[in-house]
C-alpha cells in the first residue's frame, strides 16, 4: 500500500471533514507528504494511526481532562477521564489503567477495516483473567497503537468502569470514582488540563495498513471472539 493510501485508507470518518471543505483539498504532494511524516509535536509524539487536519487546527499535546457521557436512553450521565499521551509511554499507561477493574474482565475489540460497512464493528469476549489478557496483548502492541482501525475497551460490568484505547489512540475512562485511574496519570506525569481539545474534535485522518487486518484476526483469535465481521 503507497504512503498516501496508507493514511487515506480509512480518512474523515465519524463527521470529521468540516462544512465548507477539507484542509487537506488542493495540497501539494509534497506538502502532504511532509506534513504526514511529521510525527513529533514539541515533547509530544504521535502513534502512526492518526494525522492532525493540515491546518492544525487542533496542535496534539499530552494532558487529560474530565467530561461527561451522556446517555440519551437513560437520561444517566457518567464521569469520563479523557487523555491523549505520548507514543511511547501509551501502551504501558494503557496497562496500568487496567490495574483498577480486578481480576476477571470483559474485553470489546473495535474494528472499522471494512470500508463497506460505516461505523465500526465490535467484538465481544466476557470473563478473562488480567494477567491473561496482559499477556496477549503484548503481543499486540504495535497494532493496538499504531493502527487507526483498532480500538479496544475493557469493563467490569460488576463496578461498573471501562477503559478505551480507541481507534484515535486516546485513553478514555468511565465510570464512577475514577481518583485512582487519576492517580496512575499523574504518576506518568501526564498533566490535568480542562482546556485541552482532542484531535478528535476537529479534523483528522487515519492510517491503516494490510497486515494489520490480518494482526486483528489474530488477536481476535487468541482472545477467543468467535465469529466474521468482514
Amino acid at each position: 500500500m503507497g504512503f498516501l493510501k496508507r493514511f487515506f485508507k480509512n480518512v474523515f470518518r465519524d463527521g470529521s471533514i468540516p462544512i465548507g471543505g477539507s484542509s487537506f483539498d488542493q495540497i501539494p504532494r509534497s506538502e502532504l507528504e511532509a506534513h504526514l511524516n511529521v510525527v513529533r509535536y514539541g515533547s509530544f509524539v504521535l502513534p502512526d494511526a492518526i494525522r492532525p487536519s493540515f491546518d492544525l487546527k487542533v496542535v496534539p499535546i499530552e494532558g487529560y481532562r474530565h467530561d461527561h457521557y451522556h446517555d440519551e436512553q437513560t437520561g444517566a450521565s457518567v464521569p469520563v477521564i479523557m487523555s491523549s499521551v505520548s507514543r511511547e509511554k501509551l501502551f504501558e499507561t494503557f496497562l496500568e489503567l487496567l490495574d483498577p477493574l480486578g481480576s476477571v474482565v470483559d474485553v470489546v475489540l473495535e474494528t472499522s477495516h471494512n470500508r463497506e460497512k460505516t461505523g465500526h464493528t465490535d467484538l465481544y469476549r466476557e470473563h478473562i483473567d488480567m494477567p491473561v489478557l496482559k499477556s496477549i496483548l503484548y503481543d499486540f502492541e504495535d497494532i493496538l497503537v499504531n493502527d487507526g482501525c483498532t480500538g479496544i475497551a475493557v469493563l467490569n460490568p460488576l463496578i461498573p468502569q471501562e477503559i478505551q484505547l480507541d481507534e484515535h489512540k486516546l485513553l478514555i475512562v468511565y465510570g464512577e470514582e475514577l481518583e485512582a485511574y487519576e492517580t496512575i496519570l499523574k504518576e506518568h506525569r501526564i498533566p490535568c488540563n480542562e482546556q485541552l481539545h482532542f484531535l478528535t474534535e476537529a479534523e483528522h485522518v487515519h492510517s491503516s495498513k494490510d497486515t494489520y487486518v490480518e494482526m486483528f484476526n489474530e488477536l481476535k483469535t487468541d482472545l477467543g471472539m468467535d465469529g466474521d465481521y468482514f
